[in-house]
This record gives C-alpha cells, sequence and structure tokens, in this order.
C-alpha cells in the first residue's frame, strides 16, 4: 500500500547483507523507499494469495458452472 498523506511511519530494524547495502548506498538509492517498495509488493502478493485459496471453491464452482451451462447472456455478446 502506497504512502498516503497522514499516515504515521514507524521506524524499525532490518538486516540486509553489507555487499548489497554497499552497492545500494553507492548508486544513490533510498533503502528506506526500497524496502517500503519491496513489502508493499510481497504484501500484495500474499493478499493475491490469499483470495485465491479462501476463494478457490467458489471460483471452481462458477468455472464447473460456465462448462455445463455457458456464459450467461452469451447470445448477446457482440464480437
Amino acid at each position: 500500500m502506497p504512502q498516503t498523506a497522514g499516515q504515521q511511519r514507524r521506524a524499525t530494524n532490518v538486516t540486509i547483507p553489507e555487499p548489497l547495502l554497499r552497492e545500494a548506498r553507492d548508486l544513490k538509492i533510498n533503502v528506506s523507499k526500497a524496502c517500503e517498495q519491496g513489502l508493499a509488493q510481497a504484501v500484495a502478493e500474499a493478499r493475491a494469495d490469499r483470495f485465491l485459496r479462501d476463494n478457490r471453491q467458489a471460483m471452481d464452482a462458477w468455472n464447473a458452472h460456465v462448462d455445463q451451462h455457458g456464459l450467461p447472456l452469451a447470445a448477446f455478446r457482440q464480437f
């Protein structure tokens, strides 16, 4: 989730391999921002995985319904 105005920030410690940290600093990479972006991506991926896991039964049932009966309103689709 990207930061928005008014969001509180909290300092934390992370452990990063020294060569990687050194190269990031040499390249003028904002380590905090890069960590935040990477964590935001990991959270988004975990949420998507959880959604798929939690809704797998409903998606499978819908797919079986479409396989058996076709798409609803398919007669009205224009290509």
